[in-house]
């Protein structure tokens, strides 16, 4: 299965190592599926960890970790199709990565964002508790 994560999803995961947003990063590292990733989701995810507030909860060394990862572990995607469908126009390279790589799913918690589409062509857009639910029981 190939899964684009939302990188709030990621950040979670870092924010909180129980989290169901852990179990899913988890779950990648343990090659249960395919993780699709690109440049922007990593200066994304630098951006964010670099905010004050972020840094106050999230060792910079976990998150130069993670970004480590991704880069020798992930599905790495070079060209993204342009998309603009999101009411977030930061979160279409999210969709660009789901549709230009083929992805099965992409997981998001963005309510208000991403996944109020509940699909994007054949991806579909699920909660990180649906995916896990998913993983874990085999749904």
């Amino acid at each position: 299965m190939r899964v684009v994560l939302d990188t709030n999803v990621l950040i979670s995961a870092l924010l909180v190592g129980k989290s169901t947003s852990a179990q899913l990063v988890t779950a990648w590292r343990r090659g249960q599926f395919e993780l699709l990733t690109c440049d922007l989701q990593l200066q994304e995810i630098r951006a964010v960890t670099r905010r004050d507030a972020v840094r106050a909860l999230i060792r910079p060394a976990l998150a130069g970790e993670l970004i480590n990862q991704l880069r020798g572990m992930a599905v790495w995607i070079d060209a993204l199709p342009p998309v603009e469908r999101s009411p977030d126009p930061f979160d279409n390279f999210l969709l660009a990565m789901a549709e230009g790589a083929q992805a099965d799913v992409l997981v998001s918690g963005d309510k208000r964002g991403v996944l109020a589409h509940k699909s994007h062509g054949p991806c579909r857009i699920v909660t990180v508790r649906l995916l896990v639910d998913a993983l874990v029981l085999g749904r």
